[in-house]
């Protein structure tokens, strides 16, 4: 990657494709979570194939990986189950989680406003 490659505007249609930072993120992730799965989003027009994993308390990260065959690859060495989101969906402790994390929000919001 040269120096200034990363201030250079992308052509229309053109997305961003996986790192080796964002398996790295995805390893790391996983060994500081436990009851982690993981559920593959296809590409879209907008980004590519990504990976999110989700914890057992619904806690969850997502990363772009280079392909369905990379996300079984990196699953199986993690050892984690991989299921693909169009097949069976988001599990509800995702959305639980999302849910109590806004209420927090919103609590913070307001402490703070007075």
């Amino acid at each position: 990657m040269g120096l200034f490659d990363r201030f250079r505007r992308r052509r229309a249609g053109e997305v961003r494709g996986a790192d080796s930072a964002d398996s790295a993120h995805l390893i790391s992730w996983t060994e500081q979570h436990h009851g982690v799965e993981g559920y593959l989003e296809p590409r879209t027009t907008v980004t590519e194939t990504t990976l999110m994993l989700i914890a057992h308390d619904g806690e969850w990260t997502r990363r772009r990986v280079d392909g369905p065959a990379a996300a079984h690859r990196l699953t199986r060495k993690l050892g984690i189950p991989l299921y693909e989101v169009a097949k069976v969906g988001y599990p509800q402790r995702m959305r639980d989680y999302q849910a109590r994390q806004r209420i927090l929000r919103d609590r913070n919001r307001r402490s703070a406003d007075g």
